[in-house]
């Protein structure tokens, strides 16, 4: 199994000196061309703003794809808008959250956890609940190898046992926590920060030797703080091949110098976990003597949930309900914020999935409910629909439903194909009853679009992808005929509109819900 490798460049605190960091960065990609990401462990900001506000105004730009991780010091939390769940900071630099894993285009996955350890969670500290919820998704799954990144800004608890001395009494500033959850999520790089030292450790094992199949290694690493007077290395560099793109010899491959592992092997002791927030939503606002049948097993479903924020996941604070149309078992239906036409849909799982590869059978049967469903509302309107998802820099799950006249619908697959010649892009016809699970690695991003004529559309994406391709073909003067709302952000309209739209779109769609039987 092949896949290009990425170039990431990982920073010790910056505490402020941003033109510094960025600086180096430049002189760095000019003399070894581009990377693909900055990551940021310890703390980012300082008690001197006056940089990160050119930053902030636009007057100085961000020059890399950069991710930083949260206060350690509660006082800065308002540099971070005292926002817990993360949140884009300017063009370019992006502070994760306080908690969380997710996983890129590229397949890369990376968790994180920001601040010190306490007894409370709240910015600047985490708390063992934290580390509990990091690490139970991970434990009851068979197929979890582990995670490519693990950063946090504390050290862990004598990361150094079995390997070279380091510079710190690691047992005072070190977290038990966080050993137990580089333990657990079994890190291929684990980077902190926060002590002013440079410090790599030997690789070391996470399996053991003759008892257990082999397992790919750790590598720890902590970096100094940017722009410290003993020039103690800040900046590290290296490139990794997602391991969601490896075969298993490849990956668990053991490098001449590793080690045992620093950390004893024990059962993490979970604290109590208070009942997931229900995912249910009652969109049935107007007519309360109808009863919805689905109800009590709605309520008793028990669905993935992100580790970080997630704007599509029904139970998340972020999700705008007032769009929602239709809440099933698996999926829930909602009109499309910014949407090409007012009846554009989309069709989501309720529960955290990122990709219909991704999805287990019972979503992807649901989805099937909903495409049928909207089929036929559709064509009693006289239109038909071309259903289309986007696996590129989106952590949910998205299912584009957009109609058009029906009497144009033999333009569609020429429209595509004219759109992707005209983006330098591959788009490949797959068979009708083909799965998209035997065509598309576990990891791998796609553009995938049904079209009504029954042909079924492919591009693998593999760089540069424009992220509304699917709306520049709808948009084009065959099928639509409104190149001036292909950006979605210039579609917007009020919340009031919003509404008066979702409401008329759901009084069309009860009849064909079958959410209702």
């Amino acid at each position: 199994m092949s896949s290009k490798a990425l170039k990431i460049l990982v920073s010790g605190d910056v505490e402020g000196n941003l033109d510094k960091l960025f600086g180096r960065v430049n002189t760095i990609q000019k003399k070894s061309g581009s990377f693909d990401l900055l990551l940021c462990v310890g703390e980012f900001f300082g008690s001197n703003t006056s940089e990160w506000e050119k930053y902030k105004s636009g007057q100085s730009k961000v020059p890399i794809s950069t991710l930083i991780l949260g206060p350690n010091d509660p006082t800065l939390s308002e540099c971070y808008q005292n926002n817990t769940d993360g949140v884009e900071l300017c063009e370019n630099l992006t502070y994760l959250g306080r908690k969380g894993t997710f996983t890129g285009s590229s397949g890369l996955s990376v968790a994180y956890l920001s601040g010190k350890e306490g007894d409370r969670s709240e910015l600047g500290v985490f708390s063992r609940q934290d580390v509990s919820s990091l690490l139970l998704p991970c434990e009851g799954d068979t197929k979890f190898r582990g995670v490519d990144i693990l950063l946090t800004s504390q050290w862990p608890k004598q990361p150094e046992k079995y390997a070279s001395d380091v510079e710190l009494d690691t047992e005072q500033c070190g977290s038990d926590l966080i050993s137990q959850l580089a333990l657990g999520l079994r890190p291929r790089y684990h980077f902190c920060a926060t002590e002013d030292v440079f410090y790599e450790r030997q690789p070391y094992r996470n399996h053991k030797v003759l008892v257990e199949k082999e397992k790919h290694v750790t590598r720890f690493i902590s970096l100094a703080k940017v722009n410290n007077s003993q020039k103690k290395k800040y900046l590290y560099a290296f490139n990794i091949i997602p391991l969601c793109n490896m075969d298993e010899a490849e990956l668990t491959k053991q490098p001449s110098d590793v080690k045992e592992c620093p950390y004893k092997k024990g059962s993490f002791n979970h604290p109590d976990k208070d009942e997931h927030a229900q995912y249910f939503y009652d969109t049935n606002t107007t007519e309360k003597g109808k009863k919805r049948k689905r109800e009590d097993k709605r309520e008793q479903k028990k669905h993935p949930r992100p580790s970080g924020p997630c704007w599509f996941c029904l139970g998340s604070p972020e999700v705008e309900k007032h769009l929602v149309v239709s809440v099933g078992t698996e999926c829930y239906l909602a009109l499309a914020k910014g949407g090409l036409v007012p009846d554009h849909a989309l069709i989501l799982p309720i529960g955290h999935h990122q990709s219909m590869v991704l999805a287990p059978d019972g979503v992807r049967e649901e989805i099937d409910k909903y495409k049928k469903a909207l089929i036929e509302l559709y064509k009693q309107n006289n239109k038909s629909v071309i259903f289309f998802e986007r696996n590129y820099k989106t952590q949910h799950l998205q299912i584009q439903a957009v109609p058009f006249p029906d009497d144009r619908k033999q333009e569609a697959k020429d429209s595509f194909m004219e759109c992707a010649e005209a983006e330098s892009l591959t788009l490949d016809e797959i068979p009708k009853h083909s799965d998209l699970k035997q065509i598309v690695p576990v990891g791998a991003p796609y553009f995938y679009a049904e079209l009504p004529t029954g042909e079924k559309l492919l591009h693998r994406i593999s760089k540069n992808f424009p992220l509304q391709f699917g709306r520049e073909v709808l948009a084009s003067v065959q099928l639509l005929n409104m190149p001036e709302r292909v950006d979605w952000k210039a579609c917007k309209i009020n919340r009031q509109e919003e509404e008066t739209h979702a409401e008329d779109f759901r009084r069309q769609f009860e009849q064909f819900d079958f959410t209702l039987e």
